[in-house]
Order: C-alpha cells, then structure tokens, then sequence
C-alpha cells in the first residue's frame, strides 16, 4: 500500500517520507528497521500522556498518574489504536512473520505504533508529535479517567490505610463450595480500625475479595 494513504489515515503528511518508511519496517524485514525509532517513540509517547494527565487532573496523587499513564501505553492499548488505524497492511515484514499473520500481532502492531510516534517527533517536532497523540489516544486517555472516578474497592480501602499509617487488608479464602463450573468463593478481612471480621461470598475469588473491602468501606465511613 502506498505511503500516501496511511499519511491519509494517519491525517500527518511527513516532510521526510524516509522517516514513515523506517517506522513501518520490521526487523525481519531489513536492517535498517523501526527499533530505534520505537525506542524514542515509547519516551514522547510516556511524555505527553503524562502531561495530558497532569494538566487535566491536578488533583490526582502520582500514583494515580502513574497508573493511568501504564493503562494508556499498555501493549494491549497501543495495539488497539494501531488496529483504528489500519496500520498493519502498511507494515513492512519478512516474509516469516507475513506467514505467520504477524501484521495482527499485538506486540508488532504496538511496537510499530511507538516507531511511528517517534517518527513524527523527528520529522514535525514536539507540537505535531503531542496533536497525533491527543487525537489518536483521547478515547483511552478519558476513559482511563473515568475509570479514576469509580475507582475500585480494594484500592480504595488499601489508599484510605496507607494514608493513616494502618497495616494493610488480608484477605482469607475461608470457603469454596460447588463444581468447577458454579463454583462460590467466600472471603474474610479484618482491618485495624474495625473491631469485626468481614464476610462475602462470590462466584470470583476477586469479586469476593472487592465485595468484603466495599463492606468495610461502608463501615468506615458509618463511624466518621
């Protein structure tokens, strides 16, 4: 496919073409491929998400932006902007990892992501580098922070103890009853500043886990 209508899709037009060429070449495809290109693609990438998260949540802990930054340069994220994209029939590969359906391969299609950011920071700069990822990861990056929002029960109890010097929860498999197929797990914990062990019982041994920390949360609370 030409180089003309990924720029199309990619809505960048390179000054340089040499540099869209090198970001979609593979190493089993030549030489002079996209590793280094991915290596600097990975730090802009980091770069601008972290400053997107920054400016737009100045409350929100280094924790906090650390975990959502990790949600949004994830393999699994980059791949699937890669897939929005159409990216893979662009890439250029050796002819092994063409037979073996590589241009789906999540791994690749990140990697050449990352190579392709790198490749528009060396050819445009900082600024054009910084609109691509905006435009590309808005989806990911609001949806990481809607997640932030309905933060989960087992972080929020851990955050809520660890910000008053309190021992950390430990939860107990106390019970599993049922076949593998309807199996039913049933969690207990008990925290410093309550004076009772909690119970739940749920289908997940993780589900259990959150339902027992909401509880106590729910407790907490009552006695504030």
């Amino acid at each position: 496919m030409g180089l003309s209508k990924l720029e199309d899709k990619l809505q960048y037009r390179f000054s340089d073409q040499a540099f869209l060429e090198r970001a979609i070449t593979h190493r089993s495809a030549a030489a002079k491929n996209n590793e280094r290109l991915e290596f600097l693609g990975d730090s802009i990438l980091g770069a601008i998400v972290a400053d997107y998260f920054y400016l737009t949540l100045p409350s929100a802990s280094e924790g906090e932006l650390s975990r959502m930054r990790s949600q949004v340069v994830r393999k699994e994220s980059l791949a699937k902007v890669a897939r929005q994209m159409n990216l893979g029939p662009h890439l250029i590969l050796g002819s092994g990892e063409i037979k073996v359906g590589s241009r789906n391969r999540d791994s690749i299609l990140a990697d050449a992501l990352e190579a392709l950011i790198g490749a528009i920071y060396l050819d445009g700069g900082f600024i054009k580098a910084h609109h691509f990822v905006v435009h590309w990861f808005n989806e990911n990056m609001e949806s990481a922070i809607r997640q932030r929002s309905t933060k989960d029960a087992k972080t929020a109890l851990q955050e809520w103890l660890q910000g008053r010097g309190k021992s950390l929860p430990h939860y107990q498999l106390v019970k599993t009853i049922g076949e593998a197929h309807s199996r039913k797990f049933t969690v207990s914990c008990m925290i410093e500043p309550l004076d009772r062990e909690f119970h739940a019982t749920s289908d997940s041994l993780r589900k259990a886990e959150q339902l027992v920390a909401q509880q106590m949360l729910e407790a907490i609370k009552a006695r504030q």
